[in-house]
């Protein structure tokens, strides 16, 4: 994989997704919602879920409903 810079709403590909650790897939959720990023582990389908029952995809870089 090329190294590029990890940006928050940066998204990422499947592939990405397998080879990045949980600290630097933390790095592509913005600060704000971080404290609820469970690790890579509880990603299904490269998507977490927050409290509010919103998800964030880190394949499209934002929420899912956006």
């Amino acid at each position: 994989m090329e190294h590029r810079r990890l940006r928050a709403g940066t998204p990422i590909t499947p592939q990405e997704l397998e080879e990045l650790s949980d600290e630097q897939l933390a790095r592509l959720v913005p600060k704000a919602y971080r404290e609820y990023f469970p690790g890579k582990d509880f990603c299904t389908d490269g998507s977490f879920y927050l409290h509010d029952g919103s998800a964030w995809s880190l394949f499209k870089g934002g929420f899912v409903d956006d």
